[in-house]
């Protein structure tokens, strides 16, 4: 007997919907074919046991599993599930009405319990696009699978439950959420606030252009001087996600296998702190079984690059392409795979090795050359990326032992979303463009213009401090920003003065 049933492979953060046949005939042999893997040719002994733990039987006749489009690869066990229910109705152990109205997907263990899989939402989104009622998979993943509207969304937690659906023998409960609501819920709720950060004021101040502006961001400073605890900070004055941001962060979380069982949405801009011995293909994503990577996954968020000289020179370069784009496109012989990577960039490092160059009172103890050759781990093409180079100094004891407590994150956040509403109102014709960071070289000419003062004071900063093209852009697009938050029309000296100042690492006095 010949029974059809349908799972869904996701290559990037795209589900393409998988037909898997499944014939029983005379003979002794199982064969699977369609470009399984090595986890979709084992399930053999995985399905074999689930049926017998759960009192089922396993056909000891030919089963030929045929899993269609067959140029396409399938990975991972996801497809157990699958692949046991079309033997067991193509057996006659289960009714066979209706299963060309579900999507089916889901990993076995040997006792018939079902394991969670990746990639659920945009799974659930295809099923939704091409017309299926419903959609079972494990239990730990019906939540996250929910948030698609018009779609049956049925979690079980045996092989067993499925059978008794499909034989009407039981009925099973449907996962509801209210996507809305589970959007707005928790929206703002970060756990760290700029409230706790006594002192470093001008900080505060650079870190709210880069939150209005969506620029990227470096702090330069000595240990101890609270980069780390500013940067962690960065999301909370950020403006919320929206509902299409939430969407798409929660599918690529949710390829990646990100997802707590209990979260359905990804309410909260990420927060992405990699250690600095990840390799480049862990960075980026991509890998034999390409996997979104960490600039992905700080996709609509931040990724933090603690110690960014301690990172692998190929690692960060990488990078350049993605920080550009705003996208990353991981290319195979067979397929190739685009992840969103529009993420805010905030590294960290030290002046020097010690730490301690430029300190107003600790004495630098590197060598001659040895800032130089600190300073250069980090291309110029890289820094040239990063809008706003700040310094950060140390906090003295007044301010950290005074009783005044700092500006919260909720001021600074309607501030920043009120200079993001002006950026809106501005790019309304282009829905891809969100923001002043994102201003293409044309568009920078048109929006950023300035007076016959600021171009004379921005020629003298170019020839003084050797700046490229780019670091052009770049401190027109804050200059623009810093105009914004001041709800000011047209781009004002004091504006573009400041946006020059955010450019540590071009002034002298930091070549070693």
């Amino acid at each position: 007997m010949l029974v059809k049933t349908f799972g869904s492979a996701v290559y990037g953060i795209q589900a393409t919907t998988i037909t898997v046949e499944v014939n029983i005939a005379a003979g002794t042999k199982y064969f699977i074919v369609g470009l399984p893997d090595v986890a979709i040719k084992e399930s053999y002994y995985r399905i074999e046991s689930a049926l017998k733990n759960c009192s089922y039987k396993m056909p000891r006749q030919q089963v030929v599993v045929n899993m269609a489009p067959a140029d396409i690869r399938k990975e991972g066990s996801a497809y157990d599930l699958t692949i046991a229910t079309a033997i067991l109705a193509a057996s006659g152990q289960m009714e066979a009405n209706d299963l060309d109205k579900y999507i089916i997907m889901g990993e076995l263990s040997l006792d018939g319990g079902l394991q969670p899989i990746k990639g659920a939402l945009p799974i659930a989104i295809q099923a939704r696009k091409e017309g299926f009622k419903g959609f079972i998979l494990p239990k730990q993943n019906a939540r996250e699978a929910a948030i698609v509207n018009d779609l049956e969304v049925y979690g079980i937690e045996t092989i067993k439950d499925i059978a008794d659906f499909f034989n009407r023998e039981t009925k099973l409960k449907r996962e509801v959420v209210n996507t809305r609501e589970e959007f707005y819920d928790s929206l703002s709720n970060y756990d760290s606030d700029f409230s706790e950060v006594k002192g470093q004021e001008n900080i505060k101040r650079a870190l709210e252009i880069a939150a209005a502006g969506g620029h990227n961001v470096i702090l330069i400073g000595p240990p101890g001087a609270g980069k780390t605890m500013l940067a962690r900070r960065m999301p909370s004055i950020m403006p919320p996600l929206s509902i299409h941001e939430a969407l798409e962060t929660t599918k690529i979380h949710s390829v990646a296998g990100k997802l707590k069982a209990s979260d359905a949405l990804v309410r909260i801009r990420p927060f992405r702190s990699p250690h600095h011995t990840i390799s480049d293909v862990a960075l980026v994503g991509g890998g034999s079984n390409p996997q979104p990577g960490e600039i992905s996954l700080a996709h609509n968020g931040v990724l933090f690059l603690d110690e960014l000289p301690e990172f692998k020179r190929t690692v960060l370069e990488v990078m350049r392409q993605p920080l550009e784009e705003r996208r990353i496109t991981v290319s195979r012989a067979r397929f190739t795979v685009d992840y969103p990577s529009s993420f805010m960039l905030v590294a960290s490092m030290n002046p020097c090795p010690c730490g301690y160059y430029n300190h107003p009172e600790k004495e630098c103890t590197c060598p001659s050359g040895a800032v130089q050759k600190y300073l250069s781990k980090v291309s110029g093409p890289l820094l040239d990326r990063i809008d706003l180079h700040v310094e950060v100094t140390p906090v003295n004891f007044d301010a950290l032992s005074s009783e005044r407590v700092a500006e919260k994150s909720e001021d600074i956040r309607e501030r920043v979303i009120k200079a993001r509403d002006i950026q809106s109102q501005r790019f309304g014709n282009k829905p891809d463009l969100h923001a002043n960071a994102q201003m293409s070289a044309s568009m920078v000419r048109d929006v950023c213009k300035i007076n016959a003062a600021g171009q004379n004071l921005l020629k003298k900063a170019m020839e003084k401090l050797g700046l490229s093209a780019r670091a052009y852009d770049r401190i027109l697009k804050v200059a623009r920003t810093i105009a914004d938050l001041a709800n000011s029309e047209e781009i004002q000296l004091e504006h573009l003065a400041e946006a020059i100042h955010f450019r540590s690492l071009d002034r002298e006095g930091w070549a070693g």
